[in-house]
C-alpha cells in the first residue's frame, strides 16, 4: 500500500474516532500516527471490540478508576509492572501510550517498571518495528540500552530502558499498578503510591524465544496487549464524555 493511501486511511479513521458516537474528551485534533503504523492501529481498534466478556469487565472496572481521578482534576499515571521490565510491560506501557494519543486522553501518563532491573528484550523492539514503530537504540551495545520509540511525528519519542517500577523516572504517587504478569503481582503485595491496581497478568512471550514460532508469538502478544489498552483507553473516554442534559 503506498504512502498516500495510508495517509488517506489514516484521515478516514480519525474522522471515524471522532465522530463514530463516541464523544472526544480533548477538543485538539492530534496529530496521526506514522503511516506504517496506521494500518496496524486500524486493526487493533476493530480487535479491541471483540475481548472476551471477563477481560471486558476487568478493563471497564480499570477504566471507572481512571476516570474517577481524571473526573476530579487529578492526572493519572498508569504504571505496568512485571518481573524485569523486558517484555510484557514494556508492550503495554508502548500501546497504551498509543491508546491515549489515539482517543485524545489528557492527563494520562504511561511509564513502565519491574521489580529488578534488567533490560528491554530485542524481541520486542523487534515485534515493535514489525508494527510500525520508529525504534532507535542509544549505545546499542550498553547492557541496557534506552530505545528511542516513535509513533507520531509531532510528539517526543517514548524512551523505553528496564527499571524497577520505583525508580525516579516512575510515578511516586497517583498511578495505577498495572500488574503484567502474576510473579510481579505476587511479590508486591504492596505498591506504595498506588492508587489501585489491576491485575492484568499476561502470558509471557519467552517461552518462545529461540524457536520457530518466536516472531509470531511476541507479535501475538503485543497484538492481545494493544488492544486490550485500546479497550481500556476507549472506556475512558466514554466515561469522561459529558453526558446530553
Amino acid at each position: 500500500m503506498s504512502r498516500i493511501a495510508l495517509l488517506a486511511r489514516g484521515a478516514l479513521l480519525l474522522i471515524y474516532t471522532v465522530f463514530d458516537g463516541s464523544p472526544a474528551v480533548s477538543q485538539t485534533v492530534e496529530p496521526a500516527c506514522l503511516a506504517e503504523l496506521l494500518v496496524k492501529v486500524e486493526c487493533v481498534e476493530s480487535a479491541s471490540r471483540h475481548l472476551s466478556p471477563e477481560r471486558q469487565a476487568l478493563l471497564h472496572g480499570a477504566a471507572e478508576l481512571i476516570a474517577g481521578k481524571l473526573t476530579v482534576g487529578r492526572p493519572v499515571g498508569l504504571n505496568f509492572i512485571c518481573t524485569h521490565n523486558s517484555r510484557r510491560s514494556h508492550l503495554a506501557q508502548v500501546w497504551a501510550a498509543v491508546a491515549v494519543h489515539h482517543y485524545a486522553v489528557d492527563n494520562v501518563q504511561c511509564t513502565s517498571g519491574g521489580t529488578e532491573a534488567t533490560a528491554c528484550n530485542e524481541r520486542v523492539v523487534c515485534a515493535l518495528r514489525r508494527a510500525g514503530f520508529s525504534v532507535v537504540a542509544e549505545l546499542p551495545d550498553a547492557k541496557n540500552p534506552v530505545y528511542l520509540l516513535q509513533f507520531a511525528e509531532k510528539i517526543p519519542p517514548l524512551q523505553l530502558f528496564s527499571k524497577r517500577y520505583d525508580e525516579s523516572e516512575s510515578p511516586s504517587s497517583g498511578f495505577v499498578a498495572m500488574m503484567c504478569c502474576s510473579e510481579a503481582d505476587v511479590s508486591c503485595p504492596v505498591v506504595l503510591g498506588a492508587v489501585g491496581r489491576v491485575a492484568l497478568h499476561y502470558r509471557d512471550p519467552k517461552e518462545s524465544d529461540g524457536t520457530p514460532l518466536e516472531s509470531e508469538t511476541y507479535d501475538a502478544r503485543s497484538d492481545q496487549i494493544a488492544a486490550e489498552m485500546f479497550f481500556l483507553l476507549r472506556e475512558v473516554r466514554m466515561l469522561l464524555a459529558p453526558t446530553p442534559d
